[in-house]
């Protein structure tokens, strides 16, 4: 069938898309004491003061009450779904990375737990010992020598870079949720994710608020250090190009929301 109507997330995604492309075409308009990984900074830290302010009037306080009302079981089977989902995505992109190990364990997670977990509410494969490797397409492109490029704040979706701003818009059709054709559903979904996600983050939100003096830098130095080791990772294990300014996914340890 075909779709006449789009999520919630298309309107995220259009606005990814879009600062990407001024990032792409932007000169860079710092000053000679600019961070020389973030030289789109004036627009970034623009970015950065709408998301922040549209998390402190909407979503910290909806993931707030979420997380106040709703058992701990619960939140964690839906994690436990939309991670089981994501699993799915992880295996495609493990076989466009050349990786038969991570794409068949991520495949056999998905499978496992949709059969036998009640549509990945219960994460029985972690259960089985199956690891989990979380990999996008910005980290598949990454793999295949694409430079990161500059820093990048991305409306409503946060730090980021302009490969993997890119590769946002190619994770959303590989996303299972977008491609539910009864609107309603897929709404409800796509809204619970968001919510379900922000809660998750709560606490290590308010240890940012309450340690660091300037939250834009701190995030940013934070997310491109996290970066910087999976490239370390990559090139230790002779995953990839190599070429010293990509990222082939890590491979995390699995975890869970009681954890």
């Amino acid at each position: 069938m075909t779709r006449t109507h789009q999520p919630p997330t298309a309107a995220m995604l259009k606005g990814a898309a879009l600062a990407v492309a001024i990032a792409l075409t932007a000169g860079c308009a710092t000053g000679p004491d600019a961070n020389p990984r973030d030289p789109l900074e004036p627009l970034n830290r623009g970015v950065y003061q709408f998301n922040d302010a549209l998390d402190t009037a909407v979503l910290k306080p909806v993931a707030t009450a979420y997380q106040n009302v709703t058992p701990s079981p619960v939140r964690t089977g839906v994690g436990n779904f939309f991670n089981n989902l994501t699993d799915l995505w992880s295996s495609v992109n493990a076989g466009l990375q050349l990786r038969p190990r991570e794409a068949t364990e991520n495949l056999m997670r998905f499978s496992v737990n949709s059969v036998f977990g009640l549509a990945g509410v219960l994460d029985i494969a972690t259960e089985m010992g199956i690891p989990r490797t979380r990999l996008d397409f910005g980290q598949t492109m990454g793999f295949w020598g694409a430079p990161a490029g500059a820093y990048l704040v991305l409306p409503l979706l946060g730090p980021s870079s302009v490969r993997d701003g890119a590769g946002t818009v190619v994770n959303a059709y590989g996303d299972p949720v977008n491609s539910i054709d009864h609107v309603a559903t897929r709404n409800s979904l796509s809204a619970l994710r968001i919510v379900d996600t922000r809660a998750t983050y709560l606490r290590a939100t308010t240890l940012l608020e309450d340690a660091a003096l300037d939250k834009y830098s701190f995030t940013r130095d934070l997310y491109l250090n996290r970066r910087q080791s999976q490239i370390d990772d990559m090139v230790d294990r002779g995953i990839g190009l190599g070429d010293g300014d990509s990222d082939g996914g890590d491979k995390p340890k699995d975890t869970n929301r009681n954890d």
